[in-house]
């Protein structure tokens, strides 16, 4: 098999005070995300779907709440050492793409520079990443301003083939 697909989600509760990290950005705003590390849905997101695709569980399994080892962590750690364990197994990021939602703050302006700090990382363009976000038109919790959620999905290629490497 050349090609594998993931699907990442994440959900936290957001809380006035604390830090709104989003993919690897900090964003200002009079809410932000609670969590055991620094909570951010979006790299949390995509550390699952690269996981998934490499067929390597969950991020549960490979940095767990339950310790304190990752009690406040950068989630930029997170997905670098995702990234790593994606490349021992033989695989390549060709894409991945995130939706976010959250009520606010709007996060357009912010975008690029997510998907720059994401493509250093996972060493691609900022144009093999995607983010986008939506509301969820004042429903549920997101809709109540109560949390974030962002779902992702990734593509990878096997840089190993019978034949040679490519």
């Amino acid at each position: 098999m050349n090609y594998r697909i993931g699907i990442g989600y994440d959900v936290h509760k957001l809380k006035k005070g604390n830090l709104l990290w989003l993919g690897g950005i900090l964003i200002k705003h009079p809410y932000g995300v609670e969590g055991h590390s620094d909570a951010d849905v979006i790299l949390h997101s995509i550390c699952d779907a690269l996981l998934g695709a490499a067929g390597l569980g969950d991020i549960g399994k490979h940095f767990p709440d339950t310790d304190m080892a990752f009690k406040g962590i950068d989630s930029k750690i997170l997905l670098k050492e995702t990234y790593r364990m994606v490349l021992k197994k033989k695989f390549k990021v060709i894409n991945t793409d995130t939706t976010l939602s959250l009520q606010e703050p709007k996060i357009a302006t912010y975008i690029l520079a997510m998907r720059n700090c994401i493509g250093k990382i996972l060493k691609i363009s900022p144009f093999q990443i995607s983010i986008k976000a939506t509301t969820s038109e004042g429903m549920g919790f997101i809709g109540r301003k109560e949390g974030v959620a962002a779902h992702s999905v990734c593509l990878l290629r096997s840089f190993y083939t019978k034949r040679k490497w490519v």
